[in-house]
């Protein structure tokens, strides 16, 4: 396991990490399949501009922080908005090379602890793919509660998905 770990914001310059994440048909198996190229760019800006207007937590994970522009990949909470009913949502994407090391579950149990720290996002939802087994093992093992099977839409595709929640005032079961 890693020693240090770190969290920033995304940067514009994140845009390979992204492609990487996004477009790699292995990375977005479980997700529908990959992602065009096209249209990359401006999703990094979105991000990086929600990321600046604290609209949302979108961070790289940094498996080492005297090397900054080394991300492991990336875990975001941000408000959902389903047929106008908000609630918070967590995602994660570890980049294969770091998989396998705990590096996502510390990941989402940092962002967590920051959530309950700062009293902020209230309940947080998850919805890893069901064939997903290591990010429902995330849920599992950080204190997640399952509610259900659903399909949901992710980049415009229906993927069929487990859906979790957790309190992350009461329910972060401790490393």
């Amino acid at each position: 396991m890693m020693a240090a770990l770190h969290l920033r914001d995304v940067e514009f310059g994140d845009v390979d990490a992204y492609v990487r994440m996004r477009c790699d048909p292995v990375m977005m198996a479980e997700l529908g399949g990959p992602l065009p190229r096209e249209g990359i760019e401006e999703k990094v800006r979105r991000d990086t501009r929600e990321a600046a207007a604290d609209a949302a937590w979108i961070k790289m994970i940094v498996p080492d922080p005297s090397r900054p522009d080394v991300v492991a990949g990336m875990v975001t909470l941000w408000p959902h908005d389903v047929d106008g009913t908000v609630f918070s949502e967590i995602g994660w994407m570890v980049l294969p090379e770091f998989q396998g090391r705990g590096v996502g579950k510390r990941a989402v149990r940092m962002l967590l602890q920051r959530a309950r720290d700062e009293n902020r996002w209230g309940i947080v939802h998850a919805f890893p793919a069901t064939t997903n087994a290591p990010s429902n093992g995330i849920c599992r093992t950080l204190g997640f509660t399952f509610i259900e099977e659903k399909d949901i839409v992710f980049a415009g595709r229906v993927v069929q998905a487990n859906h979790w929640f957790i309190d992350p005032s009461t329910d972060i079961i401790p490393a």
